[in-house]
């Protein structure tokens, strides 16, 4: 139990993977370390599995209702759980590429480079697969990065109907590879063992794992680093409110909670808010005071502004052979990452995603697509759909933000590099049909929200970048507020620039470069 009355050496603001890995990686140090989490323990219950439950209803996404500048209301797909969003995200966990930490010309604008290299992340990635379990296979990916070391575990076999596909592609020129997942699977000839927590199911991607199998940060984090050291305590149902400064302006002084309805406050040596990028920025804005008017660390103006989230989309590909496969997210395609033979332009990542569900489908909004197919039983589309998730690099914009008006929150958006999620599309349509998979391609709309382009935040990113300049930053290379001097944030607020992986390995990376950075300054 927490103590409101003591001083902690370190507080951690959020459970998910940037909060629980810092967390994790700071407690055999012996210091007093609170995990404040907004949530609690996601429920284990058949509904985890079911899904209209999930998708349809969104039972586990947070009952907020946002706007945006032109009025439009949505849900945002945020989940207030132990384990933050790793709890129903499908757990792919790549590196960015080496190129990405540089400057990328795109169709639609510069990717900004990173003020730091590859080369002071990769120890750190290496060690992050490590922690969350990642399965994969070095070598197969045309556009990896170099590594110091091989994955830990080995690569998530492909069922039969995946590796047929894999064939065809490289018959083309192609290279598939094995998606990286974070997974606690055992595997003999492409079974799960009898031990194994994983079992291959199809509710993997998107949906809470009643098993626990999916390396989540509740999984492979928070319940173990509890298990082991008595030093950090986790407060569940703990909102903060806001953070204040003492007198210098210079210092968080308290951690203002509500918790049961009551006011509570916490102190610490060291502050580090994790609690995704689009609610720490949230949590800094309204934190503002007479030294920081425009929010906690904001000088440059900077935060809030900046968010990323992928453009992203979810296509069905409706084949005339029966698509038996179970466990379908294994295999991904990066040749058109930085461009194609008819497109000079980074255009992005293909990876399977999770089987289609008759009930997902059902429950759609669906698109004009349908009306040709009035009568087409959807537990059949389902039996002869193969699923894709294509996601292109969004750029930074200063117009793209959240922030709070008349007491909402809002979350504007400008649209950036579209054409290259397009193209991508493209390239994917053109490869099944050259590798003899007849198809038709439709366009999903409900996958971890009901829609992608507006309340699909899983891939949040950037309220909150890192850089040199303290006029056009917000935070410093080591992830300190440039304006606060034991104020750390450690999710991926700090991005300049998304890439077009999957963000959550990067995020846990750099929360444990973070954490030697505060554990070295605690010595």
């Amino acid at each position: 139990m927490a103590d409101a009355q003591a001083h902690y050496d370190v507080i951690v603001i959020g459970s998910g993977p940037g909060g629980a890995s810092l967390a994790h990686r700071l407690a055999p140090s012996g210091k007093k370390i609170l995990i404040l989490e907004r949530g609690g323990y996601l429920p284990r219950s058949e509904a985890n599995w079911d899904p209209r439950a999930v998708f349809v209803d969104g039972r586990y996404q947070a009952d907020e209702t946002w706007t945006n500048a032109r009025g439009d209301t949505f849900k945002p797909a945020l989940h207030y759980y132990v384990g933050g969003n790793s709890k129903v995200y499908g757990a792919a966990l790549f590196r960015l590429r080496e190129r990405d930490f540089a400057e990328l010309v795109h169709d639609g604008g510069i990717s900004p480079a990173w003020p730091v290299g590859y080369d002071v992340f990769e120890p750190y990635y290496t060690e992050a697969e490590r922690l969350f379990h990642v399965h994969g296979q070095r070598g197969e990916d045309p556009h990896e990065p170099w590594a110091s070391g091989p994955y830990a575990h080995p690569p998530v076999s492909h069922e039969p109907k995946i590796a047929e596909l894999a064939a065809g592609l490289r018959r083309i020129g192609l290279a598939p590879f094995h998606l990286p997942l974070g997974i606690l699977l055992d595997e003999r000839h492409g079974l799960p063992t009898p031990t194994s927590t994983c079992m291959r199911c199809s509710f993997f991607d998107g949906f809470p794992c009643l098993l626990n199998g999916k390396a989540d940060a509740q999984t492979v984090c928070i319940d173990p680093m509890l298990a082991t050291y008595g030093n950090v305590t986790l407060l569940t149902g703990a909102y903060v409110t806001r953070l204040d400064t003492d007198n210098s302006g210079h210092r968080v002084a308290s951690v203002q909670v509500t918790r049961d309805g009551q006011p509570e406050a916490y102190s610490a040596d060291i502050v580090v808010v994790a609690c995704g990028a689009l609610s720490s920025a949230l949590l800094l804005l309204r934190s503002a005071n007479d030294a920081h008017p425009n929010g906690l660390a904001n000088g440059s103006g900077q935060l809030g502004r900046n968010y990323m989230r992928h453009n992203m989309s979810v296509l069905m590909a409706l084949m005339p052979d029966v698509n038996d496969t179970v466990f379908q997210k294994t295999l991904a395609i990066s040749d058109f990452y930085f461009g194609a033979e008819d497109w000079p332009h980074p255009l992005g990542l293909i990876q399977m995603c999770a089987k289609s569900q008759p009930g997902q489908i059902r429950g759609e909004a669906l698109p004009s697509w349908a009306e040709f197919l009035p009568d087409f039983p959807f537990e059949i589309m389902a039996r002869h759909a193969m699923d894709f998730w294509l996601q292109a690099e969004d750029l930074p914009h200063p117009d793209n933000r959240v922030y709070y008006r008349d007491g909402k929150v809002h979350l504007d958006l400008v649209a950036t590099n579209g054409a290259a999620l397009r193209h991508l599309q493209r390239k994917l349509r053109e490869s099944l049909n050259r590798a003899g998979h007849r198809h038709v391609l439709l366009d999903r709309s409900l996958y971890l929200g009901k829609n992608i382009p507006l309340g699909g935040t899983a891939h949040q990113a950037g309220t909150a970048r890192f850089g040199t300049d303290p006029e056009s930053s917000v935070l410093d290379t080591t992830c300190k507020a440039h304006e606060i001097d034991n104020l750390y944030l450690a999710d991926a607020s700090f991005f300049p620039a998304i890439g077009a992986v999957n963000p959550t390995l990067t995020i846990i990376a750099n929360a444990l470069r973070v954490a030697d950075h505060i554990r070295a300054r605690l010595a």
